[in-house]
């Protein structure tokens, strides 16, 4: 008989700096607390703990259940795919983070460059060079690439 997934509506959105513990998320989700310590185990999960070494979820922890529980519930993924596209999720957010730095660079160069007046620079900075000489189209394709000698490249 195949088993039924318990549907609960999620949780409170906790607030900052609230933390669970583990019974409390496990109810909250419908999944046992066994889960929640496999999930750890697997470094899917890292809750971080009291001095008495009990487990507190936070915020961001309950973000990445979620996912988990999405990825393998909604969508089939076994333990080891959620791992990777896990990974994968961290290392895009890092891409988009540097795209997103490297475009406020880019952003800050042009807008300085405006004000310092970059085209007049740019004329005065540059040397003036003939046109370079285009491969002829009456030629073939290799008496263009020959050089003077004969000799081809």
């Amino acid at each position: 008989m195949p088993r039924t997934r318990a549907t609960t509506a999620p949780p409170p959105e906790p607030g900052k700096g609230r933390y669970y513990m583990i019974s409390v998320v496990a109810k909250a989700y419908g999944i046992h607390p066994q889960t929640l310590r496999l999930y750890e185990r697997e470094g899917l999960l890292k809750p971080s703990r009291t001095d008495g070494n009990t487990r507190q979820y936070s915020e961001q922890d309950l973000k990445q259940l979620e996912v988990i529980l999405n990825l393998t519930r909604e969508l089939g993924v076994n333990l080891a795919g959620v791992e990777i596209a896990l990974n994968m999720r961290r290392k895009m957010e890092q891409v988009q983070l540097e795209v997103g730095e490297f475009v406020s660079w880019v952003r800050q160069e042009l807008a300085r460059a405006a004000q310092e007046g970059w085209q007049e620079r740019l004329q005065q900075a540059l040397v003036r060079l003939p046109p370079a000489p285009v491969a002829d189209a009456k030629q073939p394709a290799a008496e263009a690439t020959r050089s003077p000698r004969g000799g081809v490249g």
